[in-house]
């Protein structure tokens, strides 16, 4: 599968992940006992292998798994974060950052296992003493590296030179002038080889003419060398003061090299290897040229009734679009302004103002509707590289299955669009791994062989559905009730008590696992809990409907967009709230005889249908102007939950910008989502239905 069109999300997302994980780091190098940061550098880590994965990136892949272990011991409190491992994880994100570096320029991790690394977190892991990894690794190394003056010379003996270079040689022993080989060490710590090796080649000028280096002149000017490089230079100083002259370029490490006295003692290329030489450059360029992002060929047509042309967009830089949408909530404001002017009596009522108003309504709502498209992306942006996870899956879970997606060109705003992706891989790895039954398993059940995990996206009102569905096992309630038990979530007394669905939904807490091993794709209790905070960041809510032995599915209920949406605003005492039309059913006016009582709860029988009653005055602790014989009741849903919320008066509906509260407001109970400007300036909280519901 070619996955070179994912490129671009793939390198963007990993940066952002490298960012967070350098960011968190930090902190936690500060505060090694901070939970928060611990959990989001498991994320992090967890979704990186995930990603690289995906894309099949192995060596990405094994150093954030391995990663990923640590970080799963330090969360169940069998280690401790230190100065050490920090250290280390310093170097795993250098590592990470080169593997990006090389799938920038070639969609190729390159070949740097980074086997040092992987060892340290083994030792981590076994619970080993740095100082032991250190001695051992001195001991290979030490094994590998040559010995003083020999077998530093062992690079430059295996030096082979053309004619030309024979004939320098010749004509140097000719005049008179002396031939070394040396071999250049550059310190460890160097972090400009490159700029090393040109200053010892400048350095050398002065005193003699380099002939030859081992590598190659432009593989030492692209850093394609180890620490060491070997030179033949023809001088007429002695080789002592060859070598005072590198030594003296700083973070040279060491300097060897001898004498070359005859010109038997150079190997001369034969005719073979020229020709073997000149087959390998042949070879090296036509691989070279087919490793070349496909993006660099010709785009192909697309076939006449087959799909269009995906992601023929231009990417604007979020921050422009930002811009956009604030000048477009100034105007919406402004828009109200006139509105309450003219309406409250004090304003001029002529036509001409009733037309400026009209005219600047349609300019501000054609404005809104322009700058939502520019943001709006197709699900499908996200949705494309989930196949080639499923297939991956269904290998290493030895499970056959296939993914069915609907609604791929269901659109949504672009700040949504970015931050859907993790959340939906969980959900289908979840659906893969925990849901999806063994072949053994659904034959006896009278299943078709192949699983089926599906992925539907269509628009409902003002809101985006996303359902991810299995035909598997389900959840099994008791089981999930038992291991809340075990684990000491919740009291013998809490389980008795607990609905179906409250159980459900214990699921969604940090660390919570139903898996009976933990493997690299699930079991370790990350998913879930992430899933259900971005949901919930986004604005959105997410549900379960599960039926035991027949499968399961997740529904998630995301805004269109994030930042101007319709509302009816209504009046609770003194203030005015804010109440999004997308939630809203109906509004009913109900006599006080018709409200009854279920366990001491207030409800009412509305068309055969018995809703409870939501008194948001006692709920946000107002004093109510209630009327005595009635209620004004707005009818609200959320999925198949529906509820009542007595309000005092209606006050119509409105355009609104959705103002954020800000983190010094605090917002712990979430009934409150933000904040809008009215015309006259005063603010009006904008009421979060799914949480009160």
């Amino acid at each position: 599968m070619d996955v070179s069109q994912y490129l671009e999300i793939f390198i963007d997302e990993t940066k952002e992940h490298l960012q967070n994980l350098n960011e968190q780091l930090l902190i936690i190098e500060k505060e090694p006992d901070n939970t928060d940061t611990i959990n989001e550098i498991f994320r992090a880590a967890h979704s990186l292998k995930g990603m690289a994965g995906t894309m099949g990136y192995k060596r990405m892949q094994k150093l954030t798994h391995q990663m990923e272990n640590v970080f799963s011991e330090i969360r169940n409190g069998k280690m401790k974060v230190d100065a050490n491992l920090v250290d280390i994880l310093f170097q795993c994100l250098d590592a990470l950052e080169e593997y990006l570096d090389n799938i920038q320029e070639a969609a190729d991790e390159g070949t740097n296992d980074n086997e040092p690394i992987l060892k340290e977190l083994d030792a981590i892991l076994n619970g080993e003493s740095a100082k032991q990894v250190e001695e051992e690794s001195k001991k290979e190394e030490n094994a590998d590296k040559p010995k003083d003056g020999d077998g530093d010379i062992r690079k430059y003996k295996e030096f082979v030179y053309s004619d030309f270079e024979i004939h320098a040689v010749q004509e140097a022993f000719d005049k008179g002038l002396k031939v070394y080989a040396i071999t250049v060490q550059v310190d460890e710590t160097c972090l400009l080889k490159a700029a090393r090796a040109f200053l010892v080649f400048k350095s050398l000028e002065s005193v003699g003419e380099i002939i030859k280096s081992q590598p190659s002149v432009q593989d030492i000017e692209d850093e394609k060398f180890d620490q060491m490089f070997s030179i033949c230079i023809i001088s007429d100083n002695p080789l002592d003061k060859v070598i005072g002259v590198i030594k003296n370029v700083s973070e040279i490490k060491e300097a060897v090299g001898e004498e070359i006295s005859k010109i038997e003692d150079i190997k001369p290329k034969e005719e073979k290897e020229v020709k073997e030489e000149k087959e390998e450059k042949k070879a090296e360029t036509a691989a070279s040229d087919a490793k070349k992002p496909e993006a660099k060929k010709p785009a192909a047509k697309p076939k006449a009734g087959g799909k269009p042309v995906v992601n023929r967009s231009v990417r604007v830089d979020i921050e422009k679009l930002d811009v956009l949408m604030n000048l477009v909530s100034e105007l919406i404001i402004a828009k109200n302004g006139l509105i309450s002017t003219s309406s409250d009596g004090t304003g001029n009522n002529s036509q001409s103002f009733n037309e400026q108003i009209e005219y600047l309504e349609r300019v501000t709502t054609n404005l809104h509707e322009s700058v939502m498209k520019v943001r709006m992306m197709p699900i499908e942006t996200v949705t494309q590289k989930f196949p080639r996870m499923i297939r991956d899956l269904s290998k290493k879970l030895d499970k056959k299955m296939e993914l069915v997606m609907t609604g791929e060109d269901t659109e949504l705003d672009r700040t949504v669009i970015d931050e859907i992706g993790d959340p939906l891989m969980h959900l289908l790895r979840n659906s893969a791994d925990h849901g999806l039954e063994s072949a053994e398993v659904r034959a006896q059940r009278g299943k078709p062989e192949v699983g089926t995990v599906k992925l539907d996206a269509y628009q409902d009102g003002n809101n985006v559905i996303i359902e991810v569905s299995d035909d598997g096992n389900g959840i099994d309630v008791e089981a999930v009730r038992n291991k809340a038990l075990e684990k000491g979530s919740i009291t013998q007394e809490q389980a008795d008590a607990m609905t179906d669905k409250e159980v459900i939904d214990l699921l969604f807490r940090p660390s919570f696992s139903t898996a009976k091993k933990v493997t690299d794709v699930s079991g370790r209790g990350v998913g879930l809990d992430v899933v259900k905070s971005k949901v919930e960041s986004l604005g959105g809510d997410i549900e379960v409907k599960t039926q035991l032995g027949e499968g399961s599915t997740f529904v998630i209920r995301l805004p269109l967009t994030l930042a101007i949406i319709q509302a009816l605003m209504v009046e609770l005492g003194e203030e005015k709230y804010a109440i999004s039309l997308g939630s809203i059913q109906t509004i009913e006016d109900i006599p006080v005889e018709d409200i009854k009582y279920v366990q001491t709860k207030e409800v009412i029988n509305l068309r055969g249908t018995v809703i409870p009653l939501i008194r948001l005055d006692s709920v946000l602790d107002i004093e109510s102007k209630e009327k005595p014989d009635s209620l004004t009741v707005v009818i609200v849903k959320k999925g198949d939950k529906l509820a009542g919320m007595v309000v005092d008066r209606l006050l119509g509906q409105q355009e609104i910008v959705i103002k954020s509260l800000g983190k010094y407001i605090s917002n712990s109970s979430k009934i409150i989502s933000g904040a809008t400007i009215l015309g006259n300036g005063e603010v009006a909280l904008i009421i979060d239905v799914n949480t009160l519901l």
